[in-house]
């Protein structure tokens, strides 16, 4: 899949194009953590990815976070593998291939067979 857009990466960029929304975050921190929204959820709307950061009791470090994940997040969408030449098989390879083939015909042949002495 070729993704004709890429999407900056820079901090001034991903602010504007992001909505960032703050939720009250669960589990252990205390009552700091539970009376107060201090989780992040960034959406980057024309990628549509989203991220979120609950980890810390600081707000302000779960942005960092959350930006952080969020650049992490775009530059694996930039990324286009390259295409793929396809090789031929060497000689040496196709000989060996061959040699392997006929021991184990060879093999499957003498299975059946039954011997009068």
């Amino acid at each position: 899949m070729l993704r004709a857009m890429r999407y900056d990466t820079s901090r001034e960029a991903m602010e504007r194009d992001s909505q960032v929304e703050f939720y009250n975050s669960g589990g252990p921190g205390g009552q700091k953590k539970n009376k107060t929204d201090n989780a992040v959820r960034l959406r980057h709307e024309p990628s549509g990815a989203v991220v979120t950061a609950s980890e810390e009791r600081s707000r302000i470090r779960n942005l960092e976070r959350a930006w952080e994940r969020l650049a992490a997040r775009l530059e694996q969408l930039n990324y286009v593998p390259k295409k793929r030449r396809p090789t031929r098989p060497t000689l040496g390879s196709q000989r060996r291939r061959i040699e392997g083939k006929v021991k184990r015909g060879s093999v499957k042949r003498m299975r059946g067979s039954v011997r009068d002495d």
